[in-house]
């Protein structure tokens, strides 16, 4: 049973680093995808009055027909909005040597815009899909739109 007072969720909007990778499971017969998003943040230096950028890393983990859509639409570069868990896991190296690695088990990704091209200006999102696609057990596609609000339960 979940705590009533505890949430694991994470939001990104960020940019594909590369093409996700995808390997089949055979055991389980199931996809798992692998990818890494960059989110950007603008920083301001008060003292120089000048702004710079931090980029963050994220890795992506992402399983199922959802990591088939991945494979399938996904490219670098692409703005997507990623909603998922984190995971922490652990694991002995070649060496013996105990390694972690923090990572986003993604449940629900959107596809914003194109990639960057070079010299090309920025647009702004173009939707590529009417639906968002989740992992959710039970839940194939829910709508990106506004349908369906009508029937708030408060």
């Amino acid at each position: 049973m979940r705590d009533i007072n505890s949430l694991n969720r994470v939001i990104l909007l960020g940019r594909l680093g590369q093409k996700p990778e995808i390997r089949v499971l055979p055991q389980q017969d199931r996809s798992v995808a692998r990818f890494s998003l960059a989110t950007n943040e603008r920083i301001f230096n008060r003292s120089t009055n000048e702004t710079s950028d931090r980029t963050e890393w994220h890795k992506i983990v992402v399983w199922g027909k959802l990591a088939e859509f991945c494979e399938k639409y996904m490219d670098k570069g692409k703005q997507v909005l990623v909603e998922g868990r984190l995971r922490t896991r652990s694991w002995q190296d070649r060496d013996g040597n105990k390694r972690t690695t923090t990572e986003i088990d993604a449940q629900s990704i959107v596809l914003l815009g194109g990639g960057r091209r070079e010299g090309a200006a920025e647009a702004g999102p173009v939707p590529v899909a009417d639906t968002a696609v989740t992992d959710f057990p039970g839940e194939e596609e829910t709508p990106a739109s506004g349908e369906g609000d009508d029937e708030v339960p408060f």
